[in-house]
């Protein structure tokens, strides 16, 4: 008797989860600090924000080639539908950390401000999506 299976399994592999990890702490981190720096005007703050945004885009860069290749070259054929929205996702991600990087880089309060704060927000919440995608639970039928 031929019944579907369903099995939860996640498209990315073990490099992907860690260099996806370093984006999904670091740009919460950033955002955290950029919220200090608001509260208390001390610019080490700021500094301490611009670091943890340029770790991030060093790693959301790593991820964004590694899911080009993994799509070019179909290392998920089971993930098809969900490759192309998790790149979409993944490269935003990366191109607001890159914009939110300049603006940290700018002098004194005007880093932070609305603009770098905005950013490090929508940063923040693109990694949290992208690691939905990449670990959510999906259903994969498979016969027996």
């Amino acid at each position: 008797m031929d019944r579907p299976v369903t099995q939860s399994r996640s498209f990315a592999n073990p490099l992907h989860a860690i260099l996806l990890a370093f984006p999904v702490a670091l740009y919460p981190s950033a955002l955290l600090t950029d919220i200090t720096y608001l509260n208390t005007a001390e610019i080490q703050w700021a500094n301490f924000s611009s670091w943890l945004i340029v770790g991030a885009d060093l790693f959301a860069g790593l991820l964004l080639a590694w899911a080009l290749i993994g799509l070019f070259f179909e290392r998920a054929p089971h993930a098809k539908g969900g490759g192309n929205f998790y790149l979409a996702i993944v490269a935003a991600m990366f191109a607001f950390g890159v914009l939110n990087a300049f603006q940290h880089a700018r002098d004194g309060w005007h880093s932070v401000e609305t603009l770098g704060l905005v950013l490090s927000i929508s940063c923040s919440v693109l990694a949290l999506i992208a690691a939905s995608i990449a670990y959510g639970r999906y259903t994969v039928e498979k016969r027996k």
